[in-house]
């Protein structure tokens, strides 16, 4: 046994007590074929980014379930592991380049590499030191980064079997282009949202005849390559047309009308123009016509060579310019407001543009058809169900996925082109030839895999694969993924059906999806709004046992919380609770073993089976992923029945002179309080083991001891029922004593009324001691003169005291009247307020909800200060 300081310092214990779990390597994942393996692996953040408040809520929910496994008995692993992030880091390298002048081009690809790899090395540490001030439990020894020989070699290997089984391949498709990135992105890297615009609508003339048709679009700077119009086969007014050329305004070019049915006739004039090269729709119509593609923007959006006179504008001042010279030479009918749907890129939010670009793909269909039915057939189990509908509706309309980014830094594609016969030859190894001609005028591809194409290997790549390694055999398919819900489509999509593919087996059988940590109004964390929360600056203040408890206590699966800084305030005021109690607990000891006493008094079978019922009920909810359920009954237990109820209880018998008492009540305070920290520890890992280390205990940490359970030899219901009997009581005499203002020292006469009057004999001693009785009268009947006591009523009993005993009658009549006065003086302003419209009107509307609910409270105090009052007259 040691003593624990005064107050708790999270700084002087927290990297203290992770460096001794470090040296017991006790975060090690051990093959054990005595043991269940139950794996985890890390959604691996940016390399050179920094820990926010989203990784400290997802590594926090990580960490609570791989520490109660751990402590359940199952051989647990938590890989570790960094993301590359492609265009992330792309960009701050190119940024910090900027700064000195000098582009990426400048250096060439060779030395550019060079600088991102240094740029790794001087910062790709800092993430993993943040996750470890966390208190993370990972086997960093396992510690894995997209990028490293190993994932780098799955990844190659995953490319080349897909292109050899035609599930990979390159072809010239409509793909989502940021002008900003300069890159193409997939269809779930591009974020949908409604905008205000307009639909301009134009005059396309028939050629040879007076006639004209009429298109509408929201992007008119499109139209310069146009490469036909497109109507209804079964449209009547336009049946004539179809054959017919229409003339292009301002380019002057001549352009087909084509029957198809993608057109509704029933929307705008029923005529669409067609741009194959800038829009998804179109292409399709293009390609079962076999139309010409015109692309007329550049890689930075600007219009180029193809867009005649406005070639070298950007895009929207492309369009100004269009619009203009359609107005000017007659060719514009109107212009009317629009809202539509429009996609931006989730790096930089710039607005996409959809452009042909030949580019590789993953052929989708077939591999959807298995990702499917796993999650339809409870193979993978998703947490909260109603992610099944989202991911089902994604993947049965998934487009081919575009993998290819024109970056530099990331897995480089293994394709090579031949000068010569223009071949591709993709290989497992670098070629030095091409394998159709032999020619040794081959070039690599310049692009790079998308950054998710890695990701989506993460469960088994990190095991080993592609070879079958001991740790691939023994912890695969890993066994929970832990995620938020926004890269459902991203990541735990593609891992699916990667897992599936390659290895035949899914890649985790449960996906617990959380939610968006917001701010406290509510809204997304953000650069631009300034309202993010710096979780190093949350540690260095309240410690990481406080922010983890405030996250863990405010979630729920799926759901997004608030962040509240106050909260962090409560959860370290509940770490200074633990410890002060602990400290009681200790100064108290005089025995140096855990072990309960043979003879139990009723508070001690009480908290042991309330200690019990809570065990069960937290390996339950643990179970169903209701981890916010279960860190608040801890609260709960450890708050009011462990330190106001329990520790007050066994005061009487530590200072008497009983040593037999005084013996029990230490072992039974020391019992509870060392199963009650096993049962935090994964939720507060730090201020848990500090305290256990000092308590007498067998065994290295606390970390590895056992779980608790349901134990059968402490489960008293009876006594538990008999005990909250007596504490409803005190509650109610406490709660009347306190509405009325009854100082401490006065212990007036207590009368119980109740049919279970061996319950109550039984408490007499809680009674007087806790309700703050003097002679305690227990008896069936009512009193014979009612007049002059005070009562409260449980469910259980009738409990009178004479209120001469209580109070001054006429000095709490004289406070009561005072307080009535004011808060009816209040009232009245609050009420006044809430009835002017003016101030309705203007005021905001937290600021009357507030004026709302002060008159609610204000209404219940009157009403309660009334009730006194009649009981005083």
């Amino acid at each position: 046994m040691k003593e624990l300081p005064k107050v708790y310092d999270p700084k002087a214990v927290e990297k203290k007590i992770y460096d001794m779990w470090l040296q017991g390597g006790y975060f090690k994942g051990k093959i054990d074929p005595e043991k269940e393996p139950f794996t985890i692996v890390i959604p691996p953040p940016n390399v050179t980014g920094q820990l926010h408040l989203g990784h400290a809520f997802d590594e926090t929910l990580q960490d609570v379930l791989i520490r109660v496994k751990r402590m359940q008995g199952y051989s647990a692993l938590w890989v570790p592991g960094t993301d590359h992030a492609g265009i992330a880091t792309q960009i701050k390298v190119e940024e910090s380049l900027r700064e000195q002048g000098i582009s990426r081009h400048d250096l060439g690809r060779e030395k550019f590499l060079e600088k991102v790899w240094e740029w790794k090395e001087k910062y790709g540490g800092r993430i993993v030191e943040q996750l470890k001030t966390l208190g993370s439990s990972c086997d960093w020894d396992r510690l894995r980064f997209t990028m490293d020989e190993g994932c780098s070699r799955a990844v190659r290997e995953v490319f080349v079997s897909l292109y050899e089984k035609g599930l990979i391949y390159k072809g010239e498709r409509i793909i989502n282009w940021c002008p900003k990135c300069r890159t193409a992105l997939s269809d779930a890297e591009v974020e949908h949202e409604e905008k205000e615009g307009k639909f301009w609508h134009i005059k396309y003339p028939v050629k040879d005849s007076d006639e004209y048709v009429v298109v509408a679009t929201t992007r008119p700077e499109t139209m310069l390559g146009d490469t036909a119009v497109a109507v209804h086969p079964e449209d009547k007014r336009y049946r004539h047309l179809i054959g017919k050329k229409v003339v292009l305004p301002l380019m002057n070019r001549e352009i087909p009308v084509i029957a198809d049915e993608y057109v509704d006739m029933e929307l705008g004039t029923g005529c669409v123009k067609m741009t194959p090269s800038h829009d998804p729709n179109d292409f399709e119509v293009g390609q079962r016509h076999n139309l010409q593609q015109i692309l007329v923007m550049d890689e930075e959006a600007r219009i180029n060579e193809n867009g005649g006179k406005y070639a070298g504008l950007d895009r929207y001042e492309a369009r100004k310019q269009v619009v203009k010279d359609l107005e000017e030479q007659g060719y514009l009918v109107k212009v009317e407001p629009h809202v539509h749907s429009v996609g931006s890129c989730y790096r930089c939010d710039t607005i996409v543009e959809p452009v042909t670009s030949p580019q590789w793909f993953v052929r989708m269909e077939p591999l959807a058809k298995e990702a499917l039915e796993v999650v339809r057939d409870g193979r993978i189990k998703f947490v909260p169900e109603r992610f099944v509908k989202n991911y089902t509706n994604w993947m049965e309309n998934a487009h081919d996925w575009c993998i290819s980014r024109q970056l530099w830094w990331g897995h480089q594609i293994p394709a090579w082109y031949c000068a010569d016969c223009g071949h591709i030859t993709v290989s497992r190894e670098d070629p030095d030839k091409c394998e159709k001609c032999g020619s040794t005028n081959i070039t690599r591809d310049e692009d790079v895999l998308d950054t998710w194409f890695s990701s989506a290997l993460w469960p088994f790549s990190t095991l080993g694969w592609p070879d079958k390694t001991p740790d691939l055999e023994y912890f695969y398919p890993t066994s929970v993924l832990v995620t938020g819900y926004d890269i459902l489509f991203f990541w735990v999509a593609r891992m699916i059906f990667s897992g599936l593919e390659h290895t035949k087996q899914v890649p985790f059988r449960t996906v617990l999806f959380h939610g968006l940590i917001r701010d406290e109004k509510g809204r997304k964390m953000s650069k631009s709004l300034g309202n993010g929360v710096d979780p190093m600056e949350v540690i260095e203040t309240y410690g990481a046992d406080a922010l983890r408890f405030n996250i863990i206590t405010g979630n729920s699966p799926g759901n997004d919380m608030r962040y509240y800084n106050e909260r962090c305030e409560a959860m370290r005021n509940f770490a200074n609770k633990i410890w002060n109690a602990s400290r009681f607990v200790l100064m108290n000891l005089t025995i140096g073993k855990n072990e309960l006493p043979e003879k139990l008094e009723l508070e001690d079978k009480w908290i042991l089976s309330k200690l019990n019922s809570l065990a069960k009920e937290v390996n339950e909810n643990i179970d169903k992923f209701e981890l916010g359920i279960a860190a608040n009954k801890i609260y709960d237990f450890i708050w009011d029945n462990y330190c106001d109820w329990y520790i007050e209880l066994t005061k009487p018998r530590l200072n008497g002179e009983d040593e037999e008492a005084k013996i029990g009540a230490q072992k039974v305070l020391l019992y509870v309080l060392t199963e009650t920290l096993k049962l935090l520890h994964p939720f507060m890992p730090f201020i848990t083991e500090e305290i256990w280390q000092a308590l007498p205990h067998e065994g290295e940490a606390l970390m590895i001891e056992n779980y608790p359970e349901f134990n059968e030899a402490i489960d008293f219901p009876e006594d538990e029922a008999k005990f909250e009997i007596i504490m409803n009581a005190i509650r109610a005499v406490r709660t009347r004593r306190a509405e009325m203002n009854v100082p401490p020292s006065k212990w007036p006469h207590l009368t119980i009324v109740t049919s279970k009057k061996d319950v109550f004999k039984a408490g007499l001693t809680y009674l007087s001691k806790l309700a703050f009785a003097g002679e305690v009268t227990i008896t069936g009947t009512q009193p014979d003169v009612m007049e002059g006591l005070v009562g409260v009523i449980t469910n259980d009993a009738k409990l009178y005291m004479p209120l001469a005993e209580l109070v001054d009658i006429e000095k709490e009549r004289e406070r009561i009247q005072k307080e009535l006065k004011t808060a009816a003086e209040n009232l009245r302003r609050t009420e006044s307020k809430l009835s002017n419209q003016g101030f309705l009107a203007k005021a905001p509307e937290e600021v009357v909800t507030a004026e709302k609910e002060r008159a609610e409270k204000l209404r219940a105090l009157i009403e309660n200060l009334e009730d006194s009052l009649k009981a005083l007259n």
